[in-house]
């Protein structure tokens, strides 16, 4: 096999990331020639309306799906926090690459953490997981809704329509953005939890030997562990962004440690836990802490919280 094709979509971050697999890609298997071809998704046209109520992140995989299904590429590059748990029959998680900076940033331009927001300030989110725990800590933030690219958000908030705005740090890391805002805060584990998969890459591909064979060296056994189980947390609790949760698992030599939480879109209400096993024991963690909450009736909580979100 001497061509390969990446199915994309065409914002900046997801360019960056399918040419960053591209060139890892050629330098892996010298001869291989890799294309990009460009896609635009449902969720890329759909900017007026939060995901959540159009039907969440697969909006942002689906066409590039149906181009692999219908051979017209081998493999599409995702932010791995928008794929969904399952995948369509033919196509398979292939490798997860190295993680970046899991956790969330506050960007603004006048204030230099949350704790310093004035009372009532303006926030710029879409993620139902990121108002939850926004509201929890601050109930007197206002949260508007905010879509669009990367540039797009940063250049809101240089207009004065939001007093900060709340990003992934990978992606502002990937674009070389830190510099464009006057204070960009990354936000500690503890105080938002990450959405599943943030901050790594997802290589989706046909279910093909050779095409599977092309992109294993990419895989980092680190980050597929850590992400195998918050997806398994996440699928075992049914949920994806039309609910408020974050998990986040992060492995430190033998130890591996699992953040999780469920809420209320208003933070009126938010249920947490922080599991801590040996690695050797790590493989079931995800399911085990989603059946905790389940235990505690945590899917008639989820369900509370899809009706609070959408009446």
């Amino acid at each position: 096999m001497n061509r390969l094709v990446i199915a994309t979509r065409g914002s900046k971050l997801a360019l960056w990331q399918s040419e960053h697999i591209k060139s890892e890609l050629e330098r892996l298997h010298p001869g291989l020639k890799v294309e990009l071809a460009i896609y635009k998704t449902t969720g890329d046209k759909i900017l007026d309306t939060p995901l959540a109520k159009i039907g969440g992140k697969g909006l942002f995989t689906k066409e590039l799906e149906e181009a692999m299904l219908a051979g017209d590429a081998h493999i599409a590059v995702h932010s791995l926090k928008d794929v969904p748990t399952i995948f369509p029959k033919g196509l398979v998680l292939a490798a997860v690459t190295k993680r970046e900076d899991p956790r969330d940033a506050m960007l603004s331009e006048k204030y230099h953490s949350i704790d310093a927001l004035p009372q009532g300030a303006v926030i710029g989110t879409t993620s139902l997981r990121r108002r939850m725990q926004l509201l929890a800590q601050r109930p007197d933030l206002v949260i508007k809704d905010l879509r669009g690219n990367v540039d797009t958000r940063i250049r809101k908030l240089k207009e004065g329509a939001f007093d900060a705005i709340i990003l992934a740090a990978a992606g502002m890391r990937r674009l070389g953005l830190i510099d464009e805002v006057r204070y960009f805060v990354p936000i500690e584990i503890e105080q938002m939890i990450p959405a599943m998969g943030q901050a790594a890459l997802g290589i989706e591909a046909v279910d093909n030997p050779e095409v599977l064979a092309l992109i294993a060296p990419l895989n980092d056994a680190k980050a597929a562990l850590e992400t195998s189980i918050e997806r398994a947390f996440i699928h075992r609790l049914e949920g994806g962004c039309q609910v408020p949760i974050a998990v986040h698992a992060q492995m430190d030599k033998e130890e591996l440690r699992v953040w999780a939480a469920l809420g209320l879109p208003d933070g009126s209400e938010v249920r947490a836990k922080k599991m801590v096993v040996p690695v050797a024991q790590a493989a079931e963690m995800g399911s085990t802490l989603a059946d905790a909450f389940l235990e505690e009736g945590g899917r008639e909580f989820l369900q509370q919280a899809e009706r609070m979100a959408f009446g």
